[in-house]
C-alpha cells in the first residue's frame, strides 16, 4: 500500500464501562456514527463461522459482530459480509491475519478490519465484560503520517520469473492499493449478492490499478527525454526506486512484520521525480534481445519476423549464445540464478546526466555467502551519452544446497545514485570446481 493519506475508522466500546479502546488500523468510508451491542459470531452463526450458509436465523439488529477469518476458514471479507447482511447486523468486525489486512475500499456494510491479535483482545475483553458492551463506530477521518507507506499488498505477485529465473521479476512496484477511478453506474461496487448501489466512482486494488502509474511517469520521463529508449526510461524507473518507507525502514510485506526483498518489490517503489534525472542508464540493445529469445527457445525464423526491415543485427542463434545465459543481458538488475563456481556478467552504461565530466565511484553490499568484485571501480565520462561497461563477478564463499541471498550495487557520483539489485541463488554444495 503506498498511500499516506488514508481514511480511517474509529471505534471504541464501552466508554461508559471505563474502557475506552481506539483502533486505527481498519480503512472505510464512513459518514455517520455507527452504535451498536458487541456479539460474537456464535451467536448468530453456526460454529462461529461467518457464512452466509451458516445462519441460525437470529436477527442482529442493533448490533455489532465479532468475525474471524480462522474459523471455517472464511476465505474473503465479502463471505462475512454476506453473511453479516443477511443477520441484520448493524456493522461488522473483522480479524484477519496481518498479511490479508486490505481495504475493500467500498464496504457494503460497514465494516473494521483488525489483526487476530486485536480481535482476540476484543474477544476476551466481551468474555469479561460484566455487561454487553456497545461500540461506537466513528466517522472516518484522514489520517496523515501515523502509517508507514508503502507496504508490499498480500495478494501482489512474487519472483522469481519461471520463464526467465535470469532476469529479476517484479522490476518495480507502484501505488495499487484503493485507488479512486470512474465506475460504470449500473455495475455495483462491489460482488455481493444483494449490492444493487448505483456510483460514479469506486476504489478498485490490483496491478489494474499500479499499471496507470508506472505508464503516466513513463510518460513524464518521456516527455522531458523525447530521445531516450523504452529500455533507457525502464533503467530510469528502476534504478532510481526507493526501498525504504516513511519510517526510513526497508519497505515491509504486506503487513507481516517480513522486509522486502527483490522478490517483492524488484528494484523498489517508484519514485518519478528521480526517475527524471538517473545519472547513468542501462540501454538494451537489438543483440540483447536475441539473445533473450535465443535462451528461452525462440527459433531464427521467428527471431526474424520481429525485427524491422531495416535492422542490422543479427537474427541468428549463434553457438557463441550458448555459452551465455540472459544474465549477460544488459538489464538494470543482475540475477544469478545457480551460482556454482565464479561466474563473471557486465554491464553496460551511459551518461544521461546534467554533467558531460564526470566520475562514479561504485558501493557494493554483498549477498551472504558471496564475495563480489567490480572492475573498474571508478567509471570516468567525458561527454554526454558516453557509455562505459564494467564487470561483476561472483565468487560462492560458502557450500549452500539453495538458497537465494540478496545485495546491491550503487554507482554514485555524489548527486546521482544508480542502484541495481543483486539476487544470487547459491547452489554449490556437493560441487567441485574444475
Amino acid at each position: 500500500m503506498s498511500e499516506q493519506c488514508l481514511p480511517t475508522k474509529r471505534f471504541c466500546f464501552g466508554s461508559f464501562l471505563g474502557l475506552k479502546r481506539y483502533d486505527d488500523s481498519g480503512q472505510s468510508l464512513v459518514s455517520q456514527e455507527i452504535t451498536g451491542t458487541l456479539a460474537l459470531a456464535t451467536t448468530y452463526f453456526d460454529g462461529g463461522v461467518c457464512k452466509w450458509e451458516n445462519w441460525l436465523k437470529k436477527l442482529a439488529t442493533e448490533t455489532i459482530i465479532l468475525c474471524f477469518s480462522t474459523l471455517g476458514p472464511v476465505q474473503f471479507i465479502e463471505e462475512a459480509q454476506a453473511a453479516a447482511i443477511r443477520a441484520n447486523a448493524s456493522a461488522l468486525i473483522f480479524a484477519a491475519s496481518p498479511t490479508k489486512q486490505l481495504v475493500e475500499e467500498v464496504d457494503v456494510i460497514t465494516t473494521v478490519r483488525v489483526d487476530i491479535l486485536s480481535g482476540t483482545r476484543i474477544r476476551n475483553y466481551l468474555a469479561r465484560s460484566p455487561t454487553v458492551p456497545v461500540v461506537k463506530v466513528g466517522p472516518s477521518k484522514t489520517v496523515i503520517g501515523e502509517i508507514t507507506a508503502p507496504s508490499v499488498a498480500y495478494f501482489s505477485s512474487r519472483g522469481p520469473s519461471s520463464l526467465s529465473p535470469d532476469i529479476l521479476k517484479p522490476d518495480i512496484t507502484a501505488p495499487g492499493i484503493g485507488i479512486l477511478g470512474a465506475w460504470p453506474p449500473k455495475t455495483p461496487p462491489t460482488l455481493l449478492p444483494g449490492d444493487h448501489r448505483s456510483v460514479e466512482w469506486n476504489f478498485q486494488s490490483g496491478t489494474s490499478m499500479s499499471c496507470p502509474h508506472v505508464a503516466g511517469v513513463m510518460a513524464l520521463v518521456q516527455s522531458a527525454h523525447p530521445d531516450w529508449s523504452p529500455s533507457a526510461i525502464r533503467s530510469a524507473i528502476m534504478t532510481t526506486a526507493g526501498t525504504r518507507d516513511t519510517s526510513n525502514d526497508l519497505i515491509l510485506s504486506g503487513a507481516s512484520m517480513k522486509p522486502t526483498d527483490p522478490f517483492d518489490i524488484g528494484a523498489g517503489h517508484i519514485n518519478p521525480l528521480k526517475a527524471m534525472y538517473p545519472g547513468l542508464v542501462y540501454n538494451t540493445k537489438t543483440e540483447d534481445y536475441v539473445l533473450f529469445l535465443c535462451n528461452i527457445g525462440y527459433t531464427d525464423q521467428q527471431i526474424k519476423s520481429m525485427l524491422l526491415l531495416h535492422s542490422e543485427s543479427s537474427t541468428t542463434c549463434l553457438p557463441s549464445h550458448s555459452c551465455r545465459t540472459n544474465a549477460d543481458f544488459n538489464y538494470p538488475s543482475i540475477t544469478i540464478p545457480s551460482l556454482r563456481s565464479t561466474r563473471t556478467i557486465k554491464r553496460t552504461v551511459s551518461n544521461v546526466g546534467p554533467n558531460k565530466n564526470t566520475v562514479y565511484f561504485v558501493d557494493i553490499v554483498r549477498p551472504v555467502g558471496v564475495e563480489v568484485k567490480i572492475w573498474p571501480r571508478i567509471l570516468v565520462f567525458s561527454k554526454c551519452q558516453q557509455e562505459h561497461s564494467y564487470y561483476v563477478t561472483f565468487k560462492p564463499t560458502k557450500i549452500s544446497s539453495g538458497r537465494y541471498v540478496f545485495g546491491e550495487i550503487t554507482w554514485t557520483n555524489g548527486f546521482h545514485r544508480v542502484r541495481s539489485p543483486l539476487v544470487v541463488f547459491l547452489s554449490n554444495s556437493g560441487f567441485v570446481a574444475k
